[in-house]
């Protein structure tokens, strides 16, 4: 049957497939670096994965949609995988010296090339597999200095590996060493992507902490401030004052809220990778060796306190911004009603000058009366002059009597224009 099939399904279908755990075997020597993405993005890094290809005499290149490879460079393995903000790469070899000899991965790869890869390391790591019997896990503990919690010893994957770290930089890496007891090969290439992830996603996680200390010495201002317009918003003596108040507010309001921007997605982004580190080390499911700390109890002490801090400044600023949105509403509102006072007061003073108009209106029609009466009464008059042969009547008496008459006839049909003007602006009003 031919169906048809969504452009997606295929991609989705193959994201749960992507990135799988290599399996692994000890002894091993693991090393790991992750990359910040520069101005070039991933596409710089694909044109630096293809000189590896050249010089390897690899014959396929990446393609511009690849997220996730695995190139075996014959005397060591390499994968690259391509994150949101960042790129790993973790190379694989298996050791020529003796345990605990000091080798790394990195001595099979060309420096040149590790050197030009494209971006900033936020996190780089060797790990060392060691086989069980090759090395005595008591011994090793013995070996370590004073016990502190800086020294993590833990039992892993249900107990069947040991795990020893102290998550400190040492000529820039950080690292594990990883003792199988019984892992199995899959299941010890999904421990070791764990602790890669984990310590990726801690110090990405930590990208936030320099950002809230910045974000709270504005909040401290910015609060003090909104504290201070409070105060002059209840003490404002005039209208004038209030817009003053205003326009502080929407300045400041202008102000938090481009901090809110600026920052809304890195404090995310720290939420977001804190939830991954704290699901990692549920999945290495360990167990604690009597003094020594856990990875997990070294992440509550270390790693939270901070996390918890920027949780606390992002809360802290949406609610700033909350308040002076709040603030700014009820200042507004106040304003508003102060311009409606002084609109109905206009509105009155409107209305006055109306009925003033209007009277002097009346009074101006009156007078037209008077006029137009007058003029009238003489056309009367000359009328009657020059026809008195006609009627033998006095000329005055019939301009008299034609007075009251005109006054009359002229009052009404004013009242009457008057009227269909009136019912014409109803009119147009509806």
């Amino acid at each position: 049957m031919e169906l048809r099939t969504h452009p997606l399904r295929q991609r989705l279908n193959d994201e749960v497939h992507t990135r799988p755990p290599i399996p692994l075997e000890a002894p091993a020597l693991i090393s790991y670096l992750a990359f910040v993405h520069d101005e070039n993005g991933p596409a710089g890094e694909r044109a630096h994965i293809g000189t590896l290809y050249e010089r390897m005499g690899l014959p396929i290149e990446p393609s511009a949609e690849a997220a996730h490879l695995i190139i075996d460079g014959g005397n060591f393995k390499l994968k690259w995988e391509q994150h949101g903000e960042f790129s790993t790469y973790t190379f694989f070899i298996q050791p020529k010296q003796p345990a605990l000899s000091g080798e790394t991965a990195l001595g099979a790869v060309p420096v040149d090339w590790v050197q030009g890869i494209p971006g900033q390391v936020i996190a780089a790591t060797h790990i060392e597999l060691l086989a069980a019997g090759s090395v005595d896990p008591e011994e090793m503990l013995a070996s370590l200095p004073a016990k502190s919690d800086t020294n993590i010893v833990s039992l892993i994957a249900g107990q069947a590996a040991w795990v020893f770290t102290d998550f400190r930089i040492q000529q820039g890496f950080s690292r594990f060493t990883l003792i199988d007891e019984s892992m199995g090969k899959l299941r010890t290439g999904r421990i070791i992507q764990r602790l890669l992830e984990i310590e990726t996603y801690r110090v990405m996680a930590l990208l936030a902490f320099p950002v809230a200390k910045s974000v709270s010495r504005l909040l401290n201002r910015a609060e003090a401030e909104l504290a201070a317009l409070i105060d002059r918003m209840v003490t404002a003596a005039s209208p004038h004052d209030e817009r003053t108040v205003l326009a502080d507010l929407t300045r400041l309001a202008a102000e938090v809220e481009h901090s809110v921007a600026s920052t809304n997605f890195r404090f995310g982004a720290s939420a977001a990778y804190y939830r991954l580190v704290q699901q990692r080390i549920v999945e290495l499911k360990e167990t604690r060796v009597s003094g020594y700390p856990t990875i997990k109890g070294f992440m509550e002490r270390r790693l939270a306190p901070a996390l918890n801090t920027c949780a606390a400044i992002s809360t802290r600023q949406e609610d700033l911004s909350a308040r002076i949105a709040r603030t700014s509403q009820l200042l507004r509102t106040r304003v508003d009603i102060e311009l409606e006072r002084q609109n109905q007061e206009v509105l009155a003073q409107m209305n006055r000058r109306a009925k003033l108009q209007l009277r002097l209106q009346e009074t101006v029609e009156g007078l037209s009366v008077v006029v137009l009466t007058y003029y009238g009464s003489q056309l009367v008059q000359y009328l009657a002059k020059g026809t008195k042969e006609l009627h033998h009547l006095n000329s005055d008496v019939i301009t008299a009597i034609s007075i009251p008459l005109i006054a009359g006839v002229v009052a009404w049909g004013t009242r009457q224009m008057r009227k269909k003007l009136a019912a014409e602006e109803g009119e147009g009003a509806h």
